[in-house]
């Protein structure tokens, strides 16, 4: 049986290592050039899908001059790109064309590249971002460098220096419409705009990033194929090596792994010319090692076109960078297939100096439009235009219709892969009354579960939830008022929570960071496998401590856990009431989400199920009690706010004739 506490910190990464293994076990390497068309189209509808690319169709791009700067062989167009129409305006983005000098007379086409910037702190500003762009200029490029959303000038204020992840890029999960998506559809949009340029060859079009600009770089290669030219800087290693790291959100591509690795990815590039470059320091996912797997995957992609000249490997001796020696490779690799002049070879960097940041700005200081439309401002958009088919139930009948393919998505999505939730090893240890079980819910996932008993006439077993972990909520008033009361409790020590939490876990404000991204990566959100958690922990002190009579079941969600009980109840009806103290109400905000989990956010949600009150919408008619309801942001709301929220779950217990079973407690 496994060990308890600290000494279990590695076993949820272990766990999903494994089960990346498994979802890529066997994949074999395309032999003929019509197997890999076949999978190239699976791959890229999948890829399409996970990452919620709205459209990769080619359109028009309003765009605005702000000004313009004279360099010494190039100048500097500080532009406005609007690159996706929203219900009251446009998402903008600020750009700066390196545009070359061309002498008199000379009115031939020249290529151009798209520079996408990655976690830098100035974006697009940044010296390391402008010294490639300075370089692809003097060398006779026409250069379009942008700010990602969220980053750069297009943070929630003007300074630069704001990072797009964690709380900031979870509000979008929901909406099915990931940062990295976003990105995609608007570097596509600049390449719109590069083909529009009258100074740029429409058909010599080149990408290159680094680190969170390199998996832009991959990405958008990847599905658009008017870039010839594709080369990632310190960002290319293999999916189930980022299994264990920590990535910013704009790298995550939910359930990537079970259709693909990063080699299939990158064989998307094929035919076209890719050039990966690593940093032999560099972390792990971006290792030259873990790069090498992907490369030797892909290259056999290129020969089944006759093109494995088109595809090079490049380790650079450094650090995490887009240096010198790095540029001057990927120089060498644009010359050679959007100029047709060379062999690759790297090609020495023009003198240059990078400018101070703010001096390159397109907002300069605060003069960004008041109508700028921030990161989680959209991601409330979209959720609105989403929660537009979620309409309150007129009666019980067309409700209880609704319940029943919610309640059977819910069940795939916490469907436990290969085995079901009422095997494995059982440990029983006992402590006077009290009963600890350790149940494995599958194999390489115990869940220990602590009982213990309430008074001689029990009203039947409360099940405390804390995504803190199981000691938090042996300490919270909710345990000790129910025990109080006389009932029965447990607590659940869920996997990846408490004691069992990876080291590092924590990112800012999100408190289960990591655990979350690598559950997103193999498929399966943490919500969807704490569900299973509970449900083997009701299996266990069923049999063991109630001796097959399970007597009624009430789950207390404490602060994030509150979603986590609904959803449990709602799949199993073994939960006969719900309690949530403290808990969000809603998953929609247009500011960052507060200090907590994330672990309780299923990308697309609001497309499926819907939001947290049509989630509650599925326990009518047993009882629910909704105490100091929460918004997004953690905030408390007070009643009419609450009622206001909570409408949708109001309407149903109505329809169910179950009002009185609906309890909202809330400050005035």
């Amino acid at each position: 049986m496994a060990e308890t506490g600290a000494a279990r910190s590695g076993e949820f990464l272990e766990f999903i290592r494994r089960s990346a293994r498994e979802l890529r076990n066997g994949e074999a390497i395309p032999k003929t050039l019509d197997h890999w068309k076949d999978l190239r189209t699976t791959v890229r509808k999948n890829l399409v899908q996970a990452i919620g690319l709205s459209t990769d169709k080619p359109g028009p791009v309003p765009v605005r001059k702000i000004r313009e700067q004279k360099r010494d062989g190039y100048r500097i167009e500080h532009l406005v790109l609007r690159t996706i129409r929203t219900g009251d305006g446009w998402i903008e983005m600020p750009a700066n064309a390196y545009v070359p000098e061309v002498s008199p007379g000379n009115a031939k086409r020249m290529p151009a590249v798209l520079c996408v910037h990655g976690h830098w702190s100035g974006a697009k500003q940044d010296p390391v971002v402008q010294s490639r762009c300075i370089g692809l200029a003097k060398l006779g490029f026409f250069v379009l460098a942008v700010d990602a959303f969220g980053a750069g000038e297009r943070g929630l204020k003007t300074g630069l220096g704001e990072y797009h992840g964690e709380m900031v890029a979870a509000t979008l999960w929901p909406t099915g419409t990931l940062l990295c998506g976003i990105q995609v559809q608007e570097n596509m949009r600049a390449v719109d705009y590069l083909q529009t340029r009258p100074e740029v060859d429409p058909e010599r079009l080149g990408v290159t990033g680094t680190s969170g600009g390199g998996n832009q770089t991959i990405y958008a290669g990847a599905l658009d194929e008017r870039l010839k030219c594709v080369v990632p800087v310190c960002s290319v290693g293999n999916y189930q090596a980022y299994l264990g790291a920590a990535c910013c959100m704009c790298e995550l591509v939910p359930g990537v792994l079970t259709f693909a690795d990063q080699w299939q990815v990158l064989g998307l590039v094929a035919p076209r010319a890719l050039m990966v470059i690593n940093a032999t320091r560099d972390a792990v996912q971006f290792s030259v090692r873990e790069a090498k797997k992907s490369i030797a995957g892909a290259r056999p992609v290129f020969e089944l076109y006759d093109r494995s000249d088109a595809i090079r490997h490049v380790p650079v001796n450094s650090g995490h960078d887009y240096n010198q020696p790095m540029r001057e490779a990927m120089y060498g690799w644009m010359t050679r297939h959007l100029k047709g002049i060379g062999d690759g070879s790297p090609i020495p960097e023009p003198k240059l100096k990078p400018e101070d940041r703010e001096a390159v700005r397109v907002w300069p200081k605060s003069s960004r439009p008041r109508t700028h439309i921030s990161l989680p401002q959209y991601a409330r958009q979209l959720a609105g235009e989403a929660m537009k088919k979620q309409v309150e139930p007129v009666h019980a009948e067309h409700w209880e219709s609704e319940v029943e393919w919610r309640v059977a998505h819910l069940k795939r999505l916490c469907r436990v892969p290969g085995k079901k939730t009422d095997g494995g090893k059982v440990q029983v240890t006992k402590s006077g009354e009290s009963v600890t079980l350790q149940l494995e819910v599958e194999s390489g996932i115990t869940v220990t579960t602590r009982w213990r008993p309430g008074g001689e006439s029990s009203p039947g077993l409360a099940l405390v939830l804390d995504l803190d972990g199981a000691m938090s909520a042996v300490k919270s008033p909710e345990y000790t008022g129910t025990l109080k009361a006389g009932w029965d409790v447990a607590v659940v020590e869920l996997r990846a929570t408490g004691s069992l939490a990876p080291k590092g876990n924590r990112v800012r404000r999100a408190l289960d960071h990591n655990s979350s991204q690598w559950a997103m990566w193999i498929g399966r959100p943490l919500i969807t496998q704490w569900v299973s958690d509970i449900r083997r922990a009701l299996d266990g002190l069923g049999k063991l401590v109630y001796k097959g009579r399970l007597p009624k079941v009430r789950a207390v969600g404490r602060g994030g856990a509150g979603p986590l009980a609904v959803v449990a109840a709602a799949i199993d009806s073994r939960i006969g009431e719900v309690h949530t103290h403290g808990a969000p109400v809603s998953v929609v905000t247009d500011q960052p989400y507060g200090d907590g989990p994330i672990g309780t956010l299923i990308p697309g949600s609001l497309k499926t199920v819907g939001d947290l009150p049509q989630w509650m919408s599925l326990l009518a008619p047993r009882p629910l009690r909704v105490v100091n309801p929460a918004t997004a942001g953690g905030k408390p709301l007070g009643a009419d706010a609450a009622r206001r929220e909570l409408k949708h779950t109001l309407a149903t217990y109505r329809v169910m004739k179950a009002a009185k079973s609906l309890s909202i407690e809330a400050g005035s």
